[in-house]
This record gives C-alpha cells, structure tokens and sequence, in this order.
C-alpha cells in the first residue's frame, strides 16, 4: 500500500506545482498591467471633433500619464511631477463635471495668464497667439456677453466664468474675457475652435485633474464610414504618429 501511495503521490504534487505556477503568473502580469495603465500609459480614443485637424475622431492614442506626475490612488494629490502643463501642451484630464469622462484640449494659458478672445483670434496677457493647428468652421461670429468692460463688469465676468454660469452661452465661443487663470488651473481650448466645449464655457481646469500628454497614434479609423467598407475606414498615413510635438 506505501509503494501504491508513494506512486501517484509525484504527478499530483507536480499537477498543483504547475496550475501555481501558471496562477501566480497571471496574478503578476495583472498587477504590472494595473500599474502601467495606473502609472504610465493609458489607451484613449478620440470620440469627437473638437481638436480637428489635429486630431480626429476614431484615433486610438497611447497617453503617458507619468509626464504631470503620478496621482495617487482615490485622493486629488500627485508625486513625482517632471513638470507642469505648459503652453501649447495637448493634454488629457478628467472633464470637471463629470469625472467618468476624459476629455482632450490644448493648454493655451497657465496660472496667472490672461486670456482674451477677440473676433476668434486669441491673445495671452495682451499679445495675439500664433496658432497654425487651430481651424474655424463657422463663418458667424456672436458678439461678446459684455461691449464694455470696466472695473466693475471685469470683477463680475471673472467671477461668472470661474463659477461656470457661461456653461450654456453661445456668447463666449468668439468673444471671450479677459480673465485670469486661477493658481492651480490652466486654460484649455480645443484646436476646433468653434465646436469645442472648452474653457471659456466651464471655466478653469484644475491641474489635478490632468491625466496625461497624448505620445502616440497606435490606429486610426473613421467612425463615420461603411461598415462593409472596414478596411478602407482605417486611416494608414495615421498609424504610429508620434504626438510630443502636435
């Protein structure tokens, strides 16, 4: 009976060695690819138009989430920050009003800038801004909120923007401000200048909330197009665009 046991003993053993094993591989490879999505890299997609032509719905990007420091888990605090967004910088941030929604726009302004729009063209601390990637798509032009602008009107156009309440006007998309950036906020527009929610509707963005700086296209397809049509819908010249300099 001994010889019988000590016979089938091995090959069990050597059955629980191997599902460990295997186990405690698959473990370890879903705690790093937690910690690359957590950490370092994120795949987003690009849902809508707003940061046309300089990117375009259906591009699947790879955002490295380390370059604005790492946030850590469940609290609004970040470490190890390489720096902070700067102008020009294409950024990915957690849409203030609905935290589930990550939004993409470019940072135009930073803390203590300020940001006018006049007749669509776009100034910081009084100087227009070159911008060659930034396109209009609407001829019309809506007058400004305010046609004169005093002490008084600024105090209170600062404070209504900064509280959001120009979230559904129409009016601030080609006349803006002026306005201060708050510390701890940036400005952020989409290159679609006029079909971008951005801003000038719901005002400042928090740094904490930014995600990451977008690095790579990894695919691109069109969204819009026939479906019995799929392999003429992807978008080839796009595929592995790096995005460091867009």
């Amino acid at each position: 009976m001994k010889t019988g046991s000590s016979s089938t003993s091995p090959p069990r053993e050597a059955a629980k060695s191997f599902w460990r094993r295997h186990t405690e591989s698959l473990f370890w490879t879903l705690v790093v690819v937690l910690l690359l999505r957590a950490f370092v890299v994120q795949a987003y997609v690009i849902p809508s138009e707003s940061m046309e032509q300089t990117l375009l719905p259906g591009d699947f990007l790879l955002v490295a989430k380390f370059v604005y420091g790492l946030q850590i888990p469940y609290t609004p605090y970040k470490v190890l920050g390489f720096h902070k967004p700067a102008r020009g910088d294409v950024v990915v941030f957690n849409y203030p009003l609905n935290l589930r929604r990550d939004f993409v726009k470019r940072c135009v302004a930073v803390a203590g800038d300020t940001v006018e729009v006049r007749h669509k063209q776009l100034y910081v601390n009084g100087r227009p801004v070159r911008e060659p990637y930034v396109q209009h798509t609407d001829p019309r032009e809506f007058p400004p909120v305010y046609m004169e602008m005093d002490d008084g009107v600024q105090v209170r156009y600062q404070k209504a923007w900064e509280n959001r309440r120009f979230l559904e006007d129409p009016r601030v998309r080609d006349n803006f401000g002026p306005v201060v950036v708050p510390p701890g906020t940036i400005f952020v527009m989409g290159d679609n200048r006029d079909n971008s929610s951005d801003s000038r509707f719901w005002g400042p963005l928090p740094l904490n909330l930014v995600k990451g700086r977008p690095l790579i296209i990894y695919f691109s397809w069109d969204p819009n197009g026939p479906w019995w049509k799929l392999w003429e819908r992807i978008r080839w010249k796009r595929m592995f665009r790096l995005l460091w300099n867009i």
